[in-house]
């Protein structure tokens, strides 16, 4: 199978072509994402002697993260895939942080701002995919919910920003955590070649992000 895969979610630029025969990959650390993910995009093509229509379908990190950084990863997706006419294929940006940690539980955390982290806990599956325990979140560091059993490790920006708080909340629960982890293409490739063969893709004007934050809001102002 052949998938292109980004993502955006975070300071982070990735992008990944994977294929059969390996992947080939682009990362770049800044806020430049508008001006790197598409001239990354051609690179790996290009490396691999591939044009855009002879791909099987495209993966993109669909959130949660930063707002401006997923809008521009979405409307990449939504204008490629149009354009090829390919199927989209949404991960979970927390859920590519987790696949790319070597550790079977993992509780991933982007820093939110306002004093808050988006967070997910995901344990490793038989088929070595990350599933989500419980909900993705948007809330404090103070308050982000006790996982069940131990020996738990923390990755992720979240961390990077709020480990004290983290660790003090969740003392007996993590037994170590990882500086400067980011969310890779190659994990949202892995994660998206399982979401495509079990159906769930979706076509190009439906590859809009998830920004967590605003779904919460909405709901709130609902009751």
């Amino acid at each position: 199978m052949k998938i292109l895969a980004l993502d955006t979610s975070t300071e982070a630029c990735s992008v990944a072509l994977r294929m059969d025969d390996g992947v080939s990959e682009r990362f770049e650390l800044g806020r430049q994402h508008a001006e790197l993910v598409l001239t990354m995009v051609h690179e790996v093509l290009a490396e691999a002697g591939l044009a855009l229509n002879q791909l099987d379908a495209i993966a993109f990190g669909r959130g949660p993260g930063l707002f401006t950084g997923l809008r521009i990863g979405a409307g990449v997706v939504q204008g490629l895939a149009f354009g090829a006419n390919l199927p989209v294929v949404p991960v979970s940006s927390l859920a590519a942080l987790a696949q790319g940690q070597d550790a079977d539980r993992v509780l991933a955390a982007f820093d939110a701002r306002m004093q808050q982290v988006y967070w997910g806990a995901y344990v490793r599956n038989k088929e070595g995919m990350m599933a989500l325990t419980g909900d993705e979140a948007v809330l404090a560091p103070q308050a982000v919910p006790l996982p069940a059993g131990k020996d738990w490790i923390g990755a992720g920006s979240g961390w990077d920003q709020y480990s004290m708080d983290l660790l003090k909340r969740l003392d007996g629960y993590v037994t170590t955590w990882r500086e400067k982890r980011y969310p890779l293409a190659r994990d949202v490739a892995h994660l998206g070649i399982a979401g495509f063969r079990e159906g769930r893709t979706v076509i190009a004007e439906q590859a809009l992000p998830v920004y967590i934050r605003d779904e919460i809001a909405v709901k709130q102002k609902r009751f």
